[in-house]
């Protein structure tokens, strides 16, 4: 379970190729995503190679989807070095990338949402990358053997810790839906320990706080199953906290994201009722595939808005259709009105089906009467999902958003490649990184003083070498393709959210 692999690329020529895959046919449909000699950063030639611990698990038809092809967990912790890079890393671009995701410890879980976190990470330096590391995050879970069976109910540290990556406070944070965040040591992806200070009283936060780049203080909420549901808090820039007040709800639901503005917070209060039955199989019987959530229409959804920092008693509530939103893209207020944009879904967690096609919406609250007024304009582009923006414009005006493109398939979803929607002219770029070949989130890495200046990446799995690379992009010409690609020797399973630490 803990074994550690440890690769470098003299390891790779000395193993060699199984299948007598030639390198250097980047960018050719099914062609290896290892690089020729001659468009290599470190200047040697490499060949592909086969470990039966990272090789993608068989597709037996979707009926088990998140534990089948590059959905399925990795059996092993690895180390490479000296890897190949084809293209030019941009000098700038130093730090180490990093992609939390869920890969159940036993190999077996009920839902794609639901194994433990491992994170994934790759180091850039000055044009170079000088190491790939994946490493399960040691939670309290994963101390017990790992999966939500292990202990009591979730939450503080008996948490999956899979979902995302944040910076705060000098620390790099591991998030899950539920439960306290985990500190990571960026030198090695190593997990340092818990970070109670987050957890607020219900020992629960969120996987996407929002920090306010005007102040450096991180807002963020913790929903939970028993009184009080949900939290909100604040914490400032070194991390203490400012404050932790509850906000009234009637029910347990599950509240992935939220909102701010420079002056406003929005909640989203969706019908995904917490199921007690669900988690109670779930705990007794893991081959169920049972939930602790369902789709329950009828107790109806609404929209939150109330004052940044509080008082969570002055929210004020407006009802609008059933529907749910896993990621919130940004938010602005433009006079007496919230604007926000959100990927919405008709529905999750529905029996026996999967979530809706994402589609992106822009919501408009107006605050300026006795009563919240609400509109809805759907945003007519292919369906998208895993938003990034330009973080300096968190809360403001902003005009660049990055989404991953979806595809459907028989009993799954898949992220084809990135999206760049520029809101001031309405054009849309994007790149599709070729036949067999999948992506996911595309983060956004500052790299000018603009909005936007910077690149976006991501891990792009190539299903006919089953490796992964990390693949670069110019944030503001992602048609014109990869900027650069740091190949693994590897795959990376497909996850969630990543996060881009400086020195």
């Amino acid at each position: 379970m803990g074994d550690e692999e440890h690769i470098t690329r003299r390891d790779l020529l000395r193993r060699g190729a199984i299948g007598g895959l030639a390198l250097g046919a980047v960018g050719a449909v099914g062609g290896a995503l290892l690089a020729a000699c001659g468009s290599s950063s470190t200047g040697a030639t490499a060949t592909t190679w086969t470990s039966p611990s990272t090789t993608a698990p068989p597709d037996t038809g979707g009926a088990r989807w998140w534990l089948e092809g590059n959905y399925g967990p990795v059996k092993v912790e690895t180390t490479a070095t000296e890897l190949a890079v084809t293209g030019s890393l941009p000098p700038g671009l130093t730090g180490l990338y990093v992609r939390n995701g869920s890969n159940p410890l036993q190999g077996v879980s009920p839902h794609w949402f639901l194994g433990d976190g491992m994170v994934h990470g790759v180091r850039l330096e000055a044009g170079t990358a000088s190491w790939y590391r994946n490493r399960w995050v040691r939670t309290g879970l994963y101390d017990h053997g790992g999966g939500l069976g292990a202990t009591g109910a979730p939450g503080g540290t008996a948490t999956l810790s899979n979902v995302s990556v944040v910076g705060h406070g000098g620390a790099t944070l591991s998030l899950g839906e539920v439960g306290i965040p985990y500190a990571l040591d960026t030198a090695d992806l190593s997990t340092v320990g818990p970070m109670a200070a987050y957890g607020g009283t219900n020992g629960n936060m969120t996987a996407h706080p929002k920090t306010d780049p005007a102040t450096g203080n991180l807002h963020s909420f913790g929903y939970g199953f028993s009184e009080p549901f949900l939290e909100y808090r604040v914490h400032d820039a070194s991390g203490a906290l400012l404050s932790n007040q509850p906000v009234a709800l009637p029910r347990s639901v599950m509240m992935h994201d939220f909102a701010i503005t420079e002056h406003d917070v929005v909640f989203m209060d969706f019908p995904v009722v917490f199921d007690l039955a669900g988690a109670t199989r779930m705990v007794t019987d893991p081959s169920s595939e049972a939930v602790p959530y369902r789709w329950t229409p009828s107790v109806g959804a609404r929209l939150g808005v109330m004052p940044l920092g509080g008082p969570t008693s002055a929210i004020r509530w407006v009802e609008i259709e059933p529907c749910y939103v896993y990621h919130t893209i940004n938010a602005v207020r433009q006079g007496g009105s919230v604007v926000l944009d959100v990927c919405r879904l008709d529905s999750t967690f529905a029996p026996a089906t999967l979530p809706s096609a994402s589609t992106r919406h822009r919501w408009r609250l107006d605050t300026s009467g006795t009563h919240l007024r609400f509109a809805d304009e759907v945003v007519d582009v292919p369906p998208a999902d895993l938003p990034t923006i330009d973080a300096r414009s968190r809360g403001t005006t902003w005009r660049h958003a990055w989404l991953g493109e979806l595809a459907s398939h028989p009993g799954a979803v898949s992220f084809t490649g990135c999206q760049h929607i520029d809101m001031a002219t309405g054009r849309l770029d994007r790149w599709q990184p070729g036949a067999g070949r999948t992506s996911g989130e595309w983060l956004f890495v500052p790299g000018g003083p603009g909005e936007g200046e910077g690149w976006v990446m991501a891990f792009v799995h190539d299903a006919a070498t089953d490796r992964s690379s990390l693949v670069v992009l110019d944030a503001l010409q992602v048609s014109a393709g990869p900027v650069a690609e740091v190949h693994l020797p590897v795959r990376v399973p497909y996850g969630f959210h990543a996060a881009f630490v400086t020195d």
